[in-house]
């Protein structure tokens, strides 16, 4: 496998966890920056072309709730989730889990018949 075909295999990986990482962050109102720094914190590394139109997008489905406010002498723009979004949330974390024990029952798997073989 290529360096770059590695890169388009870790984008398309990650780009479904953007989306359960960013709503389960903004159960506490964010701005931009400050959201990009929490993610980064978390490790999950994220430039802001990806993540502004991703909170955009979330905001215009309804998912978010945005408002201007004073901070630190200057106005931001701070992103909440909205009920709807609290939904998708709570849905998209049971789904996760469901996700993550199978795949961990089905790669341990694979790493326990390749032990038996050896």
């Amino acid at each position: 496998m290529t360096s770059s075909q590695l890169v388009k295999m870790r984008l398309e990986l990650r780009r479904g966890v953007l989306v359960l990482a960013v709503l389960g962050l903004l159960k506490q109102p964010h701005y931009g920056y400050s959201l990009r720094k929490q993610l980064q914190d978390g490790g999950i590394d994220i430039d802001e072309g990806t993540l502004y139109p991703l909170v955009r997008r979330l905001a215009e489905q309804g998912l978010l709730e945005s408002e201007w406010r004073q901070a630190e002498g200057r106005e931001r723009r701070y992103y909440q989730l909205s009920s709807s979004g609290a939904e998708l949330l709570s849905q998209l974390t049971e789904e996760w889990q469901q996700l993550n024990g199978a795949l961990a029952f089905l790669l341990g798997q694979v790493t326990d018949e390749n032990t038996e073989e050896n």
